[in-house]
C-alpha cells in the first residue's frame, strides 16, 4: 500500500508573490498576508494577522482556522504523523451501529483509529471503551485534526450536510458509508489536495458482534477518485472482506439491489409468517419450518443459477394452485395478498424465459394473478 502523504511544502519564505496572492484572495488589506506565512516573509503578516481577516470568512476555497490561526490550503495536516506503515490514520464520525463496527473492525486489524465524533455522550463513550486509542469528541469538524482519512457513518440525508460543515487539509481522504450515494456527494467538504470515496459494508449492521463476525468474506462496494480506492480496497481486505468497485453512476441501483436482498427478504418471511399464523405456528416456529426451505433456496441459486433453482406451482403451470393460494390469502391475510401476486408474477416471467413455461399456461396465471381473486 502506498505511504500516506507527508505535508507538502508551503510557499518558501521568499516567494513575495505567492504570498500576495493568497493575501489578495483572503481579502487581507496589504501588509497582512495569511497567517501561513512564514514570520518574516515578504507579504507575511505581522503577528496575530488573522484579526484582519473577517470571523468566520473572507478566506480562499481550501482556508480554514484554528481560534485565531488561519491555515491555507498549502499547509496540511499539522497533528498527526503518517504511521511508520503507510496507513492513514482514521477517524469516524457518527458512534452508531456501523461506526462502531468499523471502528472496532479497524482497530482490531491493526489501524490506528484517531478519533471519533457523536453528538450522543453515550454513544462516545462506548466507542471510547471498545477502541481506547480514539479521541472523542461532539464536533464533527474535530476529528479531521486527529486523522489524515475521516469516514462518515451517519445516516444518508445526514450525508451532505456534515459535509458542508466540514474543510480538509491537503493531503486529507474522507469517505462515506452509504450504499445510495457517491462520492460527489462530499464535495463541499474537499478542498486542492483531497480526495473522496464511499465505503459500503454489504452487511446487516442490526447487532455489534453479529456485523463483527459477518465482516470477513463479505461484499464492501468502493468507488471514488482513483487514487483513493487502492487505500479502501487495503481496509476491506484487512477485515477480510471483499472490495468490488461499482461502475460509475450505478450506486442507486446497487442500493435498492441491497434493499431487496436484506430488508426485503425479511418483509418476505414477515408475510411467511402472517400466513403461517393461520396453521398455529408462532413467528420462532414459522422460522424453524421455513426458514431451512428459504436457506435450500438460496443454495441452489448459488449452486445452480437463479432459473434452475424455482421450483414450485408456477414452474409447473399449476394455475389451480395458484387460485387456491390466492383466494385463502385474500378471505384472512389481505395484507400479504400483494406481496404473493407480485412474488408469483416474477416467478411466471422466471420460468417462462428459463424453465420452458408454455406461453399459453403462463398467460392464464398472469391473468390470474393481475385480476381480483
Amino acid at each position: 500500500m502506498r505511504a500516506w502523504p507527508e505535508e507538502p511544502a508551503v510557499p518558501p519564505p521568499d516567494d513575495s508573490s505567492t504570498w500576495g496572492e493568497i493575501a489578495l484572495a483572503a481579502g487581507v488589506p496589504a501588509g497582512r498576508g495569511s497567517a501561513g506565512a512564514p514570520e518574516g516573509a515578504a507579504g507575511a503578516p505581522d503577528a496575530g494577522a488573522a484579526g484582519g481577516l473577517p470571523p468566520g470568512g473572507g478566506l480562499p476555497p481550501g482556508a480554514h482556522r484554528h481560534g485565531e490561526t488561519v491555515h491555507l490550503e498549502a499547509h496540511a495536516h499539522p497533528h498527526v504523523t503518517p504511521p511508520a506503515d503507510g496507513r492513514p490514520v482514521l477517524g469516524i464520525v457518527g458512534a452508531g451501529a456501523v461506526g462502531t463496527a468499523l471502528g472496532v473492525a479497524f482497530a482490531r486489524a491493526g489501524w490506528h483509529v484517531g478519533a471519533v465524533a457523536s453528538r450522543d455522550a453515550g454513544r462516545r463513550e462506548r466507542f471510547r471503551a471498545l477502541v481506547p486509542d480514539a479521541r472523542a469528541f461532539p464536533d464533527a469538524a474535530a476529528v479531521l485534526d486527529e486523522c489524515h482519512l475521516a469516514i462518515l457513518a451517519v445516516p444518508d440525508d445526514a450525508i451532505a450536510e456534515v459535509a458542508g460543515t466540514l474543510r480538509l487539509y491537503s493531503g486529507q481522504a474522507i469517505v462515506h458509508t452509504s450504499g445510495l450515494h457517491g462520492a460527489e456527494v462530499l464535495a463541499a467538504a474537499r478542498a486542492a489536495g483531497t480526495s473522496a470515496g464511499s465505503f459500503h459494508p454489504l452487511v446487516a449492521f442490526a447487532d455489534l458482534e453479529r456485523a463483527l463476525a459477518a465482516l470477513p468474506g463479505a461484499t464492501v462496494a468502493i468507488e471514488g477518485d482513483e487514487s483513493l480506492l487502492p487505500v479502501l480496497a487495503e481496509m476491506a481486505e484487512s477485515i477480510e472482506a471483499v472490495p468490488v468497485r461499482l461502475a460509475p453512476g450505478s450506486k442507486v441501483a446497487y442500493h435498492a439491489a441491497a434493499v431487496l436482498a436484506a430488508g426485503g427478504l425479511i418483509a418476505l418471511l414477515d408475510a411467511v409468517a402472517a400466513l403461517a399464523a393461520r396453521t398455529g405456528l408462532d413467528e420462532a416456529g414459522a422460522m424453524a419450518v421455513y426458514g431451512d426451505l428459504s436457506a435450500q433456496a438460496l443454495g441452489n441459486a448459488r449452486a445452480l443459477g437463479i432459473g434452475p433453482a424455482l421450483t414450485g406451482p408456477v414452474v409447473r403451470g399449476d394455475a389451480g394452485s395458484v387460485a387456491a393460494h390466492l383466494e385463502v390469502i385474500s378471505s384472512g391475510s389481505p395484507g400479504v395478498a400483494a406481496v404473493y401476486r407480485a412474488l408469483v408474477l416474477r416467478q411466471v416471467e422466471i420460468a417462462a424465459a428459463h424453465r420452458g413455461l408454455a406461453p399459453d399456461a403462463a398467460e392464464r396465471l398472469r391473468a390470474l394473478l393481475a385480476g381480483p381473486s
